[in-house]
C-alpha cells in the first residue's frame, strides 16, 4: 500500500454551524494565512476551500452566509505558501460557463506553479441556481457536461473545443495554460449519481461525510464501475475523518472527536488506508487559531510519520 495523504478543509472561509468553531466568527485573512502556512510546514497534501455564491434566508441560520470565493481564497493563499496543493472542495461548476471556470482555475494553476486540484460537485441550494439562470433540477446533467467541457478547456490546447448539448465552443484562445499537463479533477458527493460520476469521469472521489462503515462498499462500487467501463489510470479515494484532537483536550471536544496520544490516533486513521482510501481530509477541534496551529503541527510531527507505510 502507498502512503495515506492528508489534507485540511480550511476554517474561516466557510462557517456552517455543522463544523465552524466559535472563534472563526471574528477571524479573517491573517488567520487564514497563518493556518495555510502551518499546513504547508506540516506536510499537508492540500488545503481546501468551499463554494457558494449566495445563501438564502431559509438556510442562513444553519449555513451562515460566510463562504469565501474559492478561486480568490486559494489564489491569495498560493502566494504565501510554497508546496501545499490547492483544492476546491467543491466548486459548483454548473453555476458558471466552463470557459469562465477554466480561465479562473487555469490562471490559479499557472500562478501557483501547478498546485491546483479541481474538486467539483452538483450543488444543493436551489435559489443559487435560480438566481443565476441555471436549471436546478438538471444540475446532474449540467455537471456531467461541465466536466467534459472543463477537461477540454484545461487541457493542453490554447484554443480548446467542446461541442455538447449545453455548451459549444471553439476558436477562443485562453492563455496562460495550466502549469500542469493534467489538472486533477475530483468529484464530490455520496449519492449514487455522484459516485458513478466520480468513477467514470474523475481522477478522484471526495465523499460527503460517509461514516467508516459505508466507505468500503462505496469504494468497491467505484472500482467495479471503472472496471466495467474500462476506465483506466490513477484514481484517488478520499475520506473525511472524524473531528480530531491530538492529545487529551481537557475540555468538551464532542463525543465524535477522535482524540488521544499520537500513536493511538494514527492507528485509528490507518484503518482508512486499510479499506482502500488514499487521502484523508481532517478537521481539528480547537478554541482559537493558536490551538489549531498547534494541532496542525502535532499532526505533522506525531501522526504523519505513521501514515507513510501502511503495509
Amino acid at each position: 500500500m502507498t502512503a495515506l495523504a492528508y489534507g485540511l478543509q480550511l476554517p474561516v472561509q466557510s462557517q456552517s454551524t455543522i463544523y465552524a468553531e466559535p472563534w472563526e466568527a471574528d477571524a479573517g485573512p491573517a488567520d487564514l494565512v497563518e493556518i495555510a502556512r502551518a499546513a504547508d510546514r506540516a506536510g499537508f497534501d492540500y488545503i481546501a476551500s468551499c463554494d457558494h455564491v449566495g445563501v438564502p434566508h431559509r438556510l442562513a441560520t444553519a449555513m451562515s452566509t460566510i463562504w469565501y470565493d474559492p478561486v480568490a481564497t486559494l489564489s491569495y493563499l498560493a502566494g504565501v505558501t510554497e508546496r501545499v496543493r490547492l483544492l476546491s472542495h467543491v466548486a459548483v461548476v454548473g453555476l458558471r460557463h466552463p470557459l469562465l471556470t477554466a480561465k479562473q482555475y487555469a490562471t490559479l494553476d499557472h500562478l501557483s506553479g501547478g498546485r491546483l486540484i479541481l474538486g467539483v460537485g452538483a450543488g444543493h441550494v436551489r435559489e443559487e441556481f435560480e438566481a443565476l439562470g441555471v436549471d436546478f433540477d438538471r444540475r446532474g446533467p449540467v455537471l456531467d457536461e461541465s466536466i467534459d467541457a472543463l477537461r477540454a478547456a484545461l487541457g493542453p490546447d490554447e484554443f480548446p473545443s467542446h461541442h455538447g448539448k449545453l455548451y459549444d465552443f471553439e476558436g477562443l484562445g485562453q492563455r496562460p495554460r495550466p502549469a500542469q499537463e493534467h489538472v486533477p479533477l475530483w468529484v464530490g458527493g455520496s449519492s449514487p449519481a455522484a459516485v458513478r460520476r466520480a468513477a467514470l469521469k474523475a481522477d478522484g472521489w471526495l465523499p460527503q461525510g460517509d461514516p467508516r462503515d459505508r466507505l468500503p462498499a462505496q469504494i468497491e462500487r467505484i472500482r467495479r464501475l471503472r472496471e466495467e467501463a474500462a476506465v483506466h489510470g490513477p484514481f484517488v479515494f478520499g475520506a473525511i475523518t472524524e473531528p480530531l484532537y491530538i492529545g487529551e483536550p481537557g475540555w468538551e471536544a464532542g463525543r465524535r472527536t477522535l482524540s488521544g496520544a499520537p500513536d493511538l490516533v494514527a492507528e485509528s486513521l490507518r484503518a482508512y488506508g486499510a479499506m482502500g482510501v488514499n487521502q484523508i481530509q481532517v478537521r481539528f477541534r480547537c478554541r482559537d487559531r493558536a490551538e489549531l496551529i498547534d494541532q496542525i503541527a502535532a499532526f505533522g510531527a506525531g501522526i504523519a510519520p505513521h501514515l507513510d507505510h501502511l503495509d
